[in-house]
């Protein structure tokens, strides 16, 4: 069978660890006579992660190298997002959340669904999901939010948003993910004489 892309990695093992950067392009121009600084902010913004596992048993070793060799170095992508306790927010999150309306932009996001009138209904560093499989984008919420009386919140969000979700797309609150590919075009790992593998790798978000 065709493997189809985005891939998920093997749900067990789990990494150790998963180092998680967020990159926004812009520049500095600063003055060689007075030293003010000129900012430029461009829109580009994508996650970056640096994954490392635990050492590992062949059974398991073989699984997650399969998974990541499958990708063809660059040319395929897979699903990556925060794992462990960093996978549940910490606020409320209570109610069915969805997208509040079509053609929005920018570095917030309205939505609607939520428990009505709850204080911390997600907190900052919240991770949420928009979109699902080869559209999924990984938001963090940067502001502690709160529902309205009609389950409403507008959410400050990194990165912004890169196209419009449509009207009443779900919101994913836990486990979120979004689209990567292998930041570098080969997939590696060490065996040791005990086969005991020790792996890591680092991907970009595909954007």
């Amino acid at each position: 069978m065709a493997i189809s892309y985005p891939i998920s990695l093997p749900s067990d093992p789990q990494p150790a660890e998963i180092a998680v950067s967020a990159e926004t392009a812009g520049g500095v121009n600063e003055s060689p006579y007075t030293l003010t600084q000129e900012v430029h902010e461009w829109p580009g913004n994508r996650w970056r992660m640096a994954v490392r596992y635990p050492a590992m048993t062949r059974a398991d070793g073989d699984k997650v190298a399969a998974a990541l060799t499958s990708l063809y170095g660059q040319a395929g992508t897979l699903l990556l997002g925060p794992f462990g306790a960093s996978a549940t927010p910490k606020g409320v999150a209570t109610g069915t959340p969805l997208v509040n309306g079509a053609n929005q932009t920018g570095k917030t996001l309205a939505t609607d669904g939520w428990t009505a009138s709850v204080t911390g209904i997600l907190k900052a560093g919240d991770y949420l999901q928009v979109g699902s499989g080869a559209t999924a984008r990984l938001h963090m919420v940067l502001a502690d939010a709160n529902s309205d009386a009609g389950g409403n919140a507008t959410l400050d969000i990194w990165p912004r948003l890169r196209e419009s979700p449509a009207d009443n797309s779900a919101i994913v609150k836990s486990n979120p993910k979004c689209v990567c590919r292998l930041a570098r075009g080969q997939a590696q790992w060490d065996v040791q004489l005990a086969d005991i593998f020790g792996l890591d790798f680092e991907a970009v978000e595909a954007i």
